[in-house]
């Protein structure tokens, strides 16, 4: 698979407004652990690997089990993630998946219990980020640094 445009060298102006925004997530109080498992599912369900590899990268650099990285996508089924985090977990899905789950007061809910209105919004504009940075990646083929192929050279 090949890059068809790297959409930073080619329109950096047109992104600015999304560094902008991760700027102020990065800040906004949530929880950096948080923040990178979201990222983190989002784009294991959208298939972006080039924010998978970015995103596995910065939270093992944040101190992330491994353990913790590798169940991600069975999180329903695990008892290492936090009531806070599954209910971050379940918003980032069904916001992601929203063609199909309309976001549902199921999954909207759970957050009230542990997230602020304030934090709530945070989250919503930080799952909305990182879907809109995983269409730029997975539409323009950005490719993540085969770190793999060096390694076994």
């Amino acid at each position: 698979m090949r890059a068809r445009i790297n959409p930073h060298q080619v329109s950096p102006k047109a992104l600015q407004p999304m560094l902008d925004m991760e700027a102020y997530l990065a800040g906004c109080g949530l929880e950096h652990s948080l923040i990178e498992l979201v990222k983190m599912r989002v784009s294991q369900i959208n298939g972006c690997a080039y924010c998978l590899h970015m995103h596995s990268r910065d939270a093992r650099a944040a101190g992330e089990s491994e353990e913790r990285l590798h169940l991600l996508a069975g999180w329903h089924e695990s008892s290492l993630y936090t009531d806070r985090e599954r209910a971050a977990l379940a918003w980032a899905e069904v916001l992601t998946r929203i063609a199909d789950t309309r976001a549902p007061d199921a999954d909207f809910e759970p957050l009230r219990s542990h997230f602020t209105e304030a934090e709530i919004v945070d989250l919503t504009l930080l799952i909305t980020t990182i879907n809109a940075w995983n269409r730029i990646a997975v539409g323009f083929r950005s490719q993540h640094p085969r770190t793999w192929a060096k390694a076994a050279a």
